[in-house]
């Protein structure tokens, strides 16, 4: 008598070479703008880095071999190693090609997001990752744990409503000061927006409908780091914020297309939409002729102040955060405890 073979179901076919293409751009298509280019970035500096490292191109999967030494390369301050070092000789070349600053031990963060990026172009291809091997896991766990640090702030200080004041009295009369003070406004007002966000704006993502009864303005962000597309709520701007963006709107003519776009020297409106340096570059020349130190704020100043002078005036997390659109409540109550713990009455007990 026969022994019956157990049902073996076909394995599933390969992805052919347009549906590997199709997976791909579906990939690139689901991934937030700012996500890709960090992919990017990082995807260059692995390609760079093994190159120097082995004389190698990148294997898909990596081995483990190499994703170890990656880790090990990464984890300790070169500045002391010999010259013979090969982790210095390596990074001593990235530094040549600008793509690394320091033979300083990065950050864990930049560790950690160099390992995400490599880690999602393994999950594209529907590969096994190295990182995921026991050892080169805990020696990632090691590494991060040996390195760990205090994180540093992203602005230097928050700006506060006495600071975006002195920013705004630097904004005269002209276009650039009209675009200038409608941009630090929204920027602050809106719930402390992102660079990338400010400038993603469109014409047709801003609503006037309300505005001439009410004063209020209605802001439709397509995305933000922390919501998809079509899951981003609407945002308000009222008072003052909401009469700087008309004024905006109204002197530089801007019927569609980008919402903040350049200004000429001849003070003339261009058609292009600004760049996320651009956000920087205003905010370090405002901060400059309102007197204000070099390198006191950056662009993230506008988020971090907002929540900080939300807990100042004691609005409620809760509402600070439908406005900023923070998805953990631990990350916006590190601001309210700053101002919590600086009114601290234990905090005067010296005198």
């Amino acid at each position: 008598m026969t022994t019956p073979q157990p049902y073996l179901p076909n394995p599933s076919p390969a992805l052919s070479a347009a549906d590997q293409d199709a997976l791909t751009d579906l990939y690139i298509r689901g991934t937030p703008v700012n996500t890709l280019r960090a992919y990017e970035r990082d995807l260059l500096y692995i390609t760079a880095w093994k190159s120097a490292r082995f004389v190698a191109a990148l294997d898909w999967p990596e081995t483990e071999a190499t994703a170890l030494t990656f880790i090990l390369d990464h984890a300790r301050d070169l500045s002391d190693a010999p010259d013979t070092d090969i982790a210095r000789q390596v990074a001593e070349r990235l530094i040549g090609k600008g793509l690394r600053k320091t033979l300083a031990c990065p950050a864990p963060s930049t560790l950690d997001r160099r390992i995400a990026s490599w880690l999602a172009f393994h999950r594209m291809k529907n590969l096994p990752s190295p990182f995921d091997a026991p050892q080169v896991k805990q020696a990632r766990a090691k590494a991060r744990r040996a390195a760990a640090r205090p994180p540093a702030p992203k602005s230097a200080h928050p700006i506060t409503r006495d600071v975006l004041e002195q920013l705004l009295a630097t904004c005269r009369g002209t276009r650039r000061d009209c675009r200038d003070r409608a941009i630090l406004m929204l920027g602050w007002a809106s719930g402390g927006r992102r660079r990338s966000e400010i400038t993603g704006l469109r014409r047709e993502d801003v609503s006037l409908k309300a505005f001439d009864k009410s004063g209020v303005v209605w802001l439709s962000l397509l995305e933000t780091k922390t919501t998809t597309k079509g899951e981003t709520p609407r945002l308000v701007l009222k008072g003052r914020a909401a009469q700087a963006l008309v004024h905006w709107i109204e002197v530089g003519q801007i019927s569609d297309g980008p919402l903040f776009r350049p200004v000429s020297k001849a003070d003339r409106v261009l058609k292009r939409r600004l760049s996320p340096d651009a956000i920087y570059q205003i905010v370090k020349h405002r901060l400059k002729l309102a007197g204000l130190p070099e390198g006191f704020a950056s662009p993230h100043g506008l988020r971090s102040g907002f929540l900080t002078q939300a807990a100042l005036d004691g609005a409620p997390i809760q509402a600070a955060m439908r406005l900023s659109l923070h998805r953990s409540m631990a990350q916006a109550q590190k601001y309210y405890d700053d101002v919590d713990i600086a009114e601290n009455p234990a905090a005067d007990l010296l005198g």
